[in-house]
């Protein structure tokens, strides 16, 4: 019988994590008591119960609903201290599910006009970034996101911010929200100076939309990481383009059937990618409304994919190889991977 392993204590990196979806139920419970935002009662009824909010964004209708959710939530970050609260939080919740190496992403406009700015609002959540890793011991890193909602020329601005902050811990650019709307050539530019100033390019693709989504974030942004990324999968073509070249997929299982791109866990095809060779880094998008978080998925993994311990170590190889991490620091937790194997 095979030896089954604490997925908790099995190093990784979590590379797709959004910053308001990070926050813990009790947090934003909170933090909405402190300022006296009225949340919406989809949310507390859910949050109240210790469950998540029932949703699907399959139709526009369904989107709207899910981001004015998303909205309510952000609303409650409001002070300096609450950014802190929430970046030292994200990193207990990720160290408890065995992760080593965090890449959180963010867009400081959401947050700018109740912390001074644009400016004041990334520096604001640099500065907890950098303090919480130091204090933890988890590295910590940020992707910029653009919202591909609002004009490109507001993501050439964020681009070029960015790009100031590469050597204050930012490491990547991306572009989220509902890929149904603007076309990732829209946004070219903007990538093109996230990447001359040495950013990896990480958009959102091919999870609301199909294969024809992840080509574009190839062709037209040169991803080099692509949030989810799973509908890959319906291209044999496109899943050997992935694996030739290395680009990782962002894999979120839970989130992904939460919001009805697939009925089942069993239906994500993790199976599929990673025969077929495509890096993944499994991540758990927004914990706070789809109620799980990082070592849930490799759980997911295990019991509706049947993957064994090794490829399970192997995911997680593939999520660390994935980071802007040092390469010194990138061996290192390799070789704890091996420690786990190894028990």
């Amino acid at each position: 019988m095979e030896r089954v392993r604490d997925l908790s204590a099995l190093p990784k990196a979590h590379l797709h994590l959004h910053f308001t979806g990070s926050m813990r139920p009790s947090t934003l419970l909170e933090l909405a008591d402190k300022h006296g935002v009225r949340l919406p009662d989809a949310l507390t009824d859910a949050l109240g119960s210790g469950e998540s909010p029932r949703l699907r964004a399959t139709d526009e209708r369904g989107w709207f609903r899910f981001q004015r959710l998303y909205d309510a939530a952000r609303s409650c970050l409001q002070q300096p201290e609450d950014i802190q609260r929430l970046v030292r939080e994200a990193a207990e919740e990720d160290l408890k599910d065995g992760s080593r190496w965090l890449e959180i992403q963010v867009d400081p406009t959401s947050y700018a006009p109740r912390l001074g700015g644009l400016i004041p609002a990334l520096e604001i959540i640099l500065d907890a970034v950098e303090t919480t890793s130091r204090e933890t011991g988890l590295g910590m890193r940020v992707v910029v996101a653009a919202n591909r909602m609002k004009h490109p020329l507001d993501a050439r601005t964020l681009a070029r911010l960015a790009v100031r902050y590469a050597d204050r811990g930012v490491i990547g650019f991306g572009l989220s929200n509902d890929e149904r709307r603007g076309m990732a050539r829209d946004f070219d530019r903007a990538f093109a100076i996230a990447r001359e100033g040495g950013l990896l390019s990480a958009p959102h693709g091919g999870e609301l939309t199909g294969p024809f989504s992840v080509r574009d974030c190839l062709d037209d942004l040169h991803a080099d990481r692509l949030g989810h990324g799973v509908r890959a999968a319906e291209d044999p073509w496109l899943l050997r383009r992935l694996a030739e070249q290395g680009v990782t997929c962002e894999v979120c299982p839970a989130s992904n059937v939460a919001l009805g791109v697939y009925e089942k866990p069993e239906d994500v095809p993790l199976r599929t990618l990673f025969e077929a060779g495509v890096p993944m880094a499994l991540g758990a998008d927004d914990p706070l409304l789809f109620g799980s978080r990082l070592a849930a998925q490799y759980e997911i993994a295990r019991r509706h994919h049947e993957f064994t311990d090794e490829e399970l170590a192997e995911l997680a190889r593939q999520s660390l190889r994935a980071t802007a991490a040092p390469d010194g620091v990138k061996r290192e937790l390799l070789s704890e991977v091996d420690d786990w194997l190894e028990g």
